[in-house]
């Protein structure tokens, strides 16, 4: 109750800090309501051009700004009214203070590398598009600096010793490092992946020494997502990737065709010009490319027919496209082979019956009498 009082008896002797928080907090307040205004209208200017930087810095900055106006009105106000407060409580104003603002500005640089992060992955932003995997991975990496290095000089703005903390940290590595062995080869396992980029997502990738096949949908720190064709989830930690081969079909350049027919024994003499000509039309076709290697050969004798083989890269890599040329291409051969009156061939067998020359003459044997 006497503290009551003497704060009572403070206040009537003294009423100009009234005022003085009174201007404050409306200066603050028309400063933050200008501010608003301001961002607004200077949207409506970044709006008209595609700018990465200023847009992401206009996004970040709106906020955090007008929440630092509000701190540094409240440490003002704090001030003014210093003189009323216990010091106890009037000595934990500068340190609140300080956190307060440390916070801010983490929160602006964290808003501007995720606003940069997603502006980078929207087309149109840059001149040419930018690996999603690497965007990702380096604006984790880049909040993940911000946050410990904000948390290390909130720590050392409130007297903790950052260099205690450092080495506390090395002596509980060690501990953690053997304890969470699995979690931390995941982890670097994770960090190969963002920087050797084997696939990103949205690739198609197989393992020949795992059953692992599918479209990869998400790539953490831990492990990773894959779609499998028959769309079940797959999730496969990150240490897996360091150990295993991994096939990326996404990054083929051509598909290929490479088929084996057969044609029959009887068009043994008709086979060169179907060899000539399917070439001829593997030459002329829209879809294969001329470039890469192409070889049409009698290859062999087999059991039932004069086997040629088809060799060609198809300019397409898509799933959907390739079957369709290649669906073509072989209708095509057929046309080729029945124009030249010949067939293709299937398993026969040929039996060759010989007959003797001489027949056994019929031979009687009477019974002597």
């Amino acid at each position: 109750m006497d503290r009551v009082q003497q704060w009572w008896q403070q206040m009537n002797g003294s009423q100009d800090w009234v005022i003085q928080v009174f201007v404050v907090v409306f200066l603050t307040l028309l400063a933050n309501y200008i501010a608003r205004k301001f961002y607004d209208r200077l949207e409506i200017q970044f709006a008209k051009t595609q700018n990465l930087w200023d847009d992401a810095f206009l996004w970040a900055v709106r906020k955090p700004s007008r929440a630092f106006m509000l701190v540094v009105g409240t440490r003002i106000v704090a001030e003014i009214m210093e003189p009323l407060m216990e010091e106890s409580f009037a000595a934990l104003i500068r340190p609140v203070f300080v956190v307060l603002v440390i916070s801010v500005v983490l929160w602006f640089l964290i808003r501007m590398i995720s606003k940069a992060e997603e502006l980078l992955k929207t087309p149109g932003y840059t001149q040419e598009p930018l690996d999603e995997t690497t965007v990702t991975a380096m604006a984790k990496l880049l909040r993940l600096s911000v946050l410990i290095t904000g948390g290390l000089v909130i720590a050392q703005s409130m007297g903790i010793s950052i260099s205690g903390v450092l080495a506390f940290g090395g002596i509980g590595g060690i501990a953690v490092g053997f304890a969470a062995k699995d979690l931390l080869a995941n982890f670097f396992g994770g960090l190969m992946v963002y920087l050797d980029r084997p696939f990103s997502v949205g690739d198609w990738v197989r393992s020949p020494d795992r059953s692992i096949e599918g479209t990869v949908e998400h790539i953490g720190w831990r492990l990773t997502i894959i779609r499998t064709f028959d769309k079940r989830p797959l999730y496969v930690p990150n240490s897996t990737f360091t150990s295993i081969a991994l096939e990326n079909p996404s990054r083929m350049t051509h598909r290929r065709i490479y088929e084996t027919m057969g044609v029959r024994y009887d068009d043994v003499n008709r086979l060169p010009a179907i060899v000539a000509a399917v070439k001829a039309m593997l030459a002329e076709h829209p879809e294969i490319d001329h470039n890469q290697t192409m070889i049409v050969n009698f290859n062999q004798y087999g059991a039932s027919s004069l086997d040629f083989f088809v060799y060609c890269m198809t300019i397409t890599t898509n799933w959907v496209k390739y079957h369709e040329v290649k669906q073509d291409v072989l209708f095509k051969i057929s046309e080729i082979v029945q124009q030249h009156g010949a067939e293709f061939a299937f398993p026969t067998r040929t039996l060759h019956v010989i007959n003797d020359a001489a027949q056994n003459s019929d031979s009687r044997i009477e019974d002597p009498a």
